[in-house]
């Protein structure tokens, strides 16, 4: 079965032949995230019914996974350099890389969205945060948050917790408001960035307290 995304049909194969180097939505928004908030962006994978735009009829995340043939867009890239990547890829969603900029802690929307009023009530430096379609809420904070949450959950005593609660590092990618991920619907930002939260994103200790008491609270 094929279909098209991101100018392609059943494969994640750049266009050949004409391009469409028109400046797009998609382009802008890729422009904010390099140009002013100063992330890396990937072009990734889109999905329509269950299947992705990758072609592989197996594909373990469809439409949740960067395009095997993109370029990463770099952190400073401009409107027009954001255009040229994309133009390879119309239609490509936005991914993050996760682990340069930020890391991630990731939790259960409801359980975020009460962490959040408590974090916001308390005054408490906040990074960005997005909630997916599949009920995720996910907390941009420091890098390094990944590798140091085992630790960091154990000298607060939520080790053995059980919690619905997990840190995402290097190697992974998050998709970013407005894209579409999985063919779920769009992600969007529960706290939009600002330009202090999202060049210098809060260490995840400042938050993990709150994070854990609230998601061992909310019920699973």
């Amino acid at each position: 079965m094929g279909f098209t995304i991101g100018g392609t049909r059943g494969t994640d194969r750049p266009r050949t032949g004409a391009r469409r180097r028109g400046r797009t939505s998609d382009c802008t928004v890729v422009a904010e995230y390099t140009g002013l908030w100063g992330w890396d962006v990937v072009p990734g994978a889109r999905a329509l019914d269950g299947a992705c735009s990758c072609g592989a009829p197996d594909c373990a995340a469809p439409g949740a996974h960067p395009l095997g043939f993109a370029r990463m867009v770099p952190a400073g890239a401009t409107l027009d350099e954001a255009a040229e990547a994309w133009a390879d890829f119309p239609g490509a969603a936005v991914l993050l890389p996760v682990g340069r900029a930020f890391d991630v802690l990731d939790v259960a929307e409801a359980a975020g969205r009460r962490a959040l009023v408590r974090l916001e009530r308390m005054g408490l430096p906040l990074g960005p945060v997005a909630v997916t379609p599949e009920g995720r809420a996910q907390f941009f904070v420091a890098p390094g948050a990944a590798a140091e949450l085992p630790r960091l959950l154990y000298r607060m005593g939520w080790d053995d917790a059980g919690l619905d609660l997990r840190g995402l590092g290097p190697g992974e990618h998050i998709t970013a408001p407005p894209s579409d991920r999985g063919g779920l619907g769009p992600v969007r930002w529960l706290r939009s960035p600002a330009l202090d939260s999202a060049t210098r994103p809060p260490q995840a200790r400042v938050l993990l307290g709150t994070l854990a008491y609230v998601v061992h609270r909310s019920p699973a």
